[in-house]
């Protein structure tokens, strides 16, 4: 049941998780921010200000202000939370009638998603409730990626990080990359630090683990950076794989150079691989599968989806 004590209360790994989770799943509810001439309260900033909850709505982009609004919540205020939820539900409903309605399974998918910090939320599970909803009819599995509300925010943010400083910029793109990663399912972790290294994250693909090496530098890659982070990637388990993204791009020294002599254990992006998931022509897991095969079959580990996808782009 939904607890009703306040105080601040320290989010566990747990929450932290699950509010990330909550953020991305109640996403297409509503918009952020109302139309200036429609109902403010159809909206996630409006719903947050009518139950006296502004403060925690950050504003900015929906997805990162949506996350800091659950989170504020239920750190600082958390026997509001379940309220929160049952007005974003209710707002949603009205919201997307005749834009594709709510339905049971996105309800049911949020009661498991409120589950896991612990709380249950009667409103939420009223049989009466949930049957009145539209259900989904199952489809096949299509790998269409992220929707295209999330991708336009992304990539407004990876624009906006271009005239940061470039400490801060840094930091941002591997937020930034975490984001995207989520958006697109590939179950990401966030930077870890090891004796002795850095990682800058890893995410999950068909099975395999992806660490991640983020570079957002001016010059382009050169053959020690890619055998640095290959290094990294070899000294864990056998499984794992290695993801470079280089803003920048790679040298055709440093990529020849790193070629030969031993099997990779690296894929690598460029800017321009990431504009073109960005721009929403191509799925960015059917771009890390198609560099995966033709590095396994070509010991390349930077082929740039141009020439991967000529048809596309």
């Amino acid at each position: 049941m939904c607890r009703t004590g306040l105080g601040a209360m320290t989010l566990s790994l747990v929450e932290s998780q699950a509010v990330s989770e909550l953020a991305s799943h109640l996403y297409p509810f509503l918009p952020g921010k109302a139309h200036p001439y429609a109902d403010q309260a159809t909206s996630f900033e409006g719903v947050a200000k009518r139950l006296g909850l502004g403060r925690y709505w950050p504003g900015g982009s929906k997805l990162p202000a949506l996350t800091g609004l659950l989170s504020g919540v239920l750190e600082y205020d958390r026997g509001r939370f379940c309220p929160l939820l049952v007005e974003v539900v209710r707002a949603g409903v009205r919201y997307r009638q005749g834009k594709g309605s709510v339905t049971r399974e996105e309800v049911e998918r949020l009661n498991e998603l409120v589950a896991k910090v612990k709380f249950k939320i009667p409103e939420l599970h009223d049989p009466m409730f949930l049957d009145a909803l539209p259900r989904v009819e199952p489809q096949p599995k299509v790998s269409s990626g992220p929707d295209r509300a999330i991708l336009d925010e992304l990539q407004k943010r990876l624009m906006a990080i271009t005239a940061l400083p470039p400490q801060e910029r840094g930091l941002q793109f591997e937020r930034f990359l975490g984001e995207l990663f989520e958006a697109c399912d590939l179950a990401p972790r966030a930077a870890f630090r090891l004796t002795g290294e850095q990682i800058d994250g890893s995410l999950q693909f068909q099975g395999q683990t992806y660490l991640i090496e983020a570079r957002w530098w001016a010059e382009q890659m050169a053959e020690a950076a890619l055998l640095v982070f290959s290094g990294k990637v070899g000294g864990k388990a056998e499984w794992s794989r290695g993801l470079f993204i280089s803003i920048s791009g790679f040298t055709e020294q440093g990529l020849e150079g790193f070629s030969r002599g031993k099997p990779t254990n690296i894929i690598c992006m460029d800017g321009l691989d990431l504009y073109h998931v960005m721009s929403g022509g191509l799925d960015l897991r059917t771009v890390i599968e198609r560099k995966a095969r033709i590095a396994a079959e070509t010991n390349r580990a930077f082929v740039p989806v141009r020439e991967l996808f000529p048809g596309l782009i």
